[in-house]
């Protein structure tokens, strides 16, 4: 049969958008960073606010300190003579860092630093030494600490150091900062795993109990938070009655499966015994081979155990599919898929999806011109990824009917139900290949026919 594709290729037919998962912050480094910006934005505050109360009592206290200094050298310089005036002058330049000069009309000079901090020291200085006093940062292109006063008429500079007056520069609350931001995150990471190791669990025992792992799933129904130990009690008793649920559904559909299959077997019998006409009796044991598939399709479709995945042969499937409808003569099936592909799948359950696909296409998807089922089955990789598409040359279906096909017991237009059936064969399909941690979805080929879409993780 012609095939409209090239070799290991597949169609990009339109199908369902991969719905993928938000990227962000998991719930414990959420909680963490936020409580980490909440304590560090306390830090700061704390430090603003220790730095604005502590600006002001230090600028008074430097100020007094200043003043006494000038104070007392104003008034050494006043009561002595001159000789004794250069020999006072002299030991306050070398012990005590103090330079006093004469003050001269032409001196340039520089306001002291202008900030809140300096400013404030002119204010208290002006107001303790008299409105004529002058606070600059340099004179005469040299750098300091300038007060300008006057004795008895006479006007003099007294150089200081301007780090006696200046704000605290001591490393220790740089030591407390460090320390108390070292602590918060400390306790912004112990206080979110608290807040996040119930909802941990809780999302661990949720995921098992969604694989049919009751027993794992049961919580701790001791811990000491009221709201989490009610969660907890909660969920596990939802757990049991789920448990027993499903205890109920296996034991009712192993009793459906015998008390049908037993009348349908003596059927069969009486059927080949009793009924004479050959074309009647055909038909009949038709009829209860319908029936026991209908009941095989029941049973698939609630099949409760999970999927066994394990590393298979995607070309052996395939070809084991293909094998067991090769006599049927209104079938041609063509194959196109690289060598060597092993996918993680469940064997069994993969190669039942390959077949109910396959009948599918044999009962709705047949070629109106010939009357035969034309099938293409390719395959390729991508990433970590297998793509599949088994196709069929029919009809196809209407958009509107086409995300309802893989609903249980729902059956297309009428072009696409020529044959009777459950109506289960590709909500089956689409529910394994999910168990298997695939995804499935069908589309309308751009050239006619239905296209199923299977995508199942590499071995």
């Amino acid at each position: 049969m012609h095939s409209s594709l090239p070799p290991n290729s597949v169609e990009t037919a339109p199908a369902p958008l991969e719905m993928r998962p938000r990227r962000g912050f998991n719930l414990f480094w959420r909680t963490f960073f936020f409580l980490a910006l909440l304590l560090f934005g306390s830090i700061v505050a704390w430090l603003q606010t220790y730095r604005a109360l502590e600006s002001e009592p230090r600028a008074i206290q430097s100020a007094q300190q200043l003043a006494s200094l000038v104070n007392l050298s104003r008034a050494a310089l006043r009561y002595s003579d001159s000789i004794a005036r250069v020999s006072l002058i002299k030991t306050l330049a070398d012990e005590e860092r103090v330079r006093i000069a004469p003050r001269e009309p032409k001196d340039k000079f520089d306001a002291f630093v202008n900030d809140e901090f300096g400013e404030q020291i002119s204010r208290e200085l002006k107001a303790r030494l008299g409105p004529g006093t002058v606070v600059a940062g340099s004179v005469n292109g040299e750098k300091g600490l300038w007060v300008g006063f006057s004795i008895d008429g006479d006007a003099y500079w007294i150089l200081t150091d301007p780090s006696r007056v200046g704000p605290s520069r001591s490393s220790i609350w740089v030591i407390w900062l460090l320390t108390a931001a070292a602590l918060s995150l400390a306790g912004a990471a112990f206080i979110a795993r608290l807040i996040n190791q119930p909802l941990k669990q809780l999302s661990f025992a949720a995921s098992r109990m969604r694989d049919g792992d009751f027993d794992a799933s049961l919580l701790d129904e001791q811990v000491a938070t009221s709201e989490i130990r009610e969660v907890n009690i909660g969920f596990n008793r939802m757990a049991e009655q789920l448990s027993k649920i499903e205890q109920e559904r296996v034991v009712m559909l192993a009793g459906i499966s015998h008390d049908l299959r037993t009348p349908l077997a003596r059927l069969r019998l009486e059927t080949e015994m009793s009924v004479a006409d050959l074309d009647a009796r055909e038909h009949m044991a038709a009829d209860i081979a319908q029936l026991d598939a209908i009941i095989d399709k029941f049973l698939d479709y609630a099949r409760p155990e999970p999927a066994r995945l394990e590393s298979v042969s995607l070309n052996e499937v395939i070809a084991s599919a293909v094998y067991a409808v090769a006599d049927y003569e209104d079938m041609r099936i063509t194959v196109s898929i690289p060598k060597d592909i092993d996918i993680l799948a469940d064997a069994v359950e993969f190669s039942r999806v390959i077949a109910n696909l396959l009948e599918n296409a044999r009962r709705y998807g047949k070629t109106p011109a010939t009357g035969i089922a034309e099938v293409e089955i390719v395959a390729k990789t991508r990433d970590q990824w297998v793509m599949i598409k088994v196709r069929d040359h029919g009809v196809g279906v209407a958009p509107a009917t086409l995300s309802k096909l893989t609903s249980p017991f729902f059956r297309g237009d009428t072009a696409r139900t020529a044959a009777t059936g459950a109506g289960l064969g590709l909500a089956i399909a689409d529910k394994t290949i999910l168990r298997m941690g695939g995804m499935f979805s069908l589309s309308n080929s751009s050239s006619g026919g239905l296209a199923a879409h299977i995508k199942l993780r590499l071995s």
